[in-house]
């Protein structure tokens, strides 16, 4: 599958609605721990030298978690979630983004 399928609107599980079938059972690491949002309107290193807008500790498996900008508000253009370190590996479901224009309010739902 694609990294399209982070942005699908799809937050199920079942194959035949284009989420991933393994076909057997894995155990699954938690890959988002330790994860940083950062948001900016750079593009250096991918956007990934963008301010810091939240670390991402531990989301529960099969949870979503929205975080807020620790800072309150940023402004950016891109948002980023990268885990910092070499040889790293994210996995990510669905991503969603929602921002207020007047910048009041931006929200991140993982």
């Amino acid at each position: 599958s694609g990294a399209n399928r982070a942005i699908d609107g799809k937050r199920h599980t079942f194959y035949t609605e284009g989420s991933l079938d393994l076909h057997q059972m894995f155990i699954i690491s938690e890959r988002l721990d330790g994860a940083e949002i950062r948001i900016g309107n750079s593009l250096d290193n991918n956007g990934n030298d963008n301010p810091r807008c939240a670390t991402i500790t531990h989301i529960p498996r099969g949870n979503t978690f929205t975080f807020t900008c620790q800072s309150g508000s940023m402004e950016g253009r891109y948002v980023n979630v990268v885990i910092p370190g070499d040889n790293k590996i994210l996995t990510l479901c669905e991503v969603e983004v929602y921002a207020d224009p007047t910048g009041d309010a931006a929200t991140l739902t993982l």
